[in-house]
């Protein structure tokens, strides 16, 4: 696992994971590096919260723009946003989340594509979440040495094409694997 890294890849909490907020979590896995990691959990609708909602708190216009739940996006800054979208739409400051194959999204924090999206300009493709999950150097290679991560290949049809609730179960079918007959603790040998 040293220095292997795992942006693009779609990170799926195992079975008994070790901390409950993660889950059934699904996410995006859109930096990795010597600094640490950056994830947004694309597996869990934020209760209460829908994308009208957060336009309307920053003065948009709700008109040309679809309503759609907003996901929780991990537990650290709660309250930020963030948009993982096709690369159809360019402008604000993306960065690009490739997997091994090409690219897979991109990630926005800005303003500009939310304006864009309010004005039926903006990405083909997209979900908006709040929060991020984030690693410290080293901490997410420590979490998949212990049962709790499976680096799941990226794909663009579970996140833009799959619901929410489905992308857990999704992202595993994908890699050809029954989430039913995974176990919930790993042995010692």
């Amino acid at each position: 696992m040293e220095g292997q890294y795992l942006a693009g890849r779609m990170l799926l909490a195992m079975p008994g994971m070790f901390d409950p907020r993660f889950e059934r979590s699904v996410n995006v896995l859109c930096v990795h590096d010597e600094h640490g990691a950056l994830g947004i959990n694309v597996g869990e609708v934020r209760e209460g919260v829908t994308f009208h909602a957060i336009l309307d708190d920053l003065g948009l216009d709700t008109a040309m723009a679809p309503d759609c739940a907003v996901l929780n996006g991990g537990p650290v800054e709660p309250g930020r946003g963030f948009v993982l979208h096709s690369l159809d739409w360019g402008g604000g400051d993306s960065i690009e989340v490739h997997t091994q194959e090409g690219p897979l999204c991109a990630l926005s924090a800005s303003m500009d594509i939310l304006r864009a999206i309010a004005q039926g300009r903006g990405p083909s493709q997209w979900v908006m979440a709040l929060g991020y999950a984030g690693w410290a150097p080293g901490q997410l290679e420590e979490e998949m040495r212990h049962h709790g991560w499976y680096a799941a290949q990226g794909s663009r049809e579970v996140l833009f094409d799959t619901a929410p609730e489905a992308r857990w179960t999704g992202a595993w079918k994908h890699e050809g694997i029954d989430p039913g007959l995974l176990a919930s603790q790993t042995g010692n040998a």
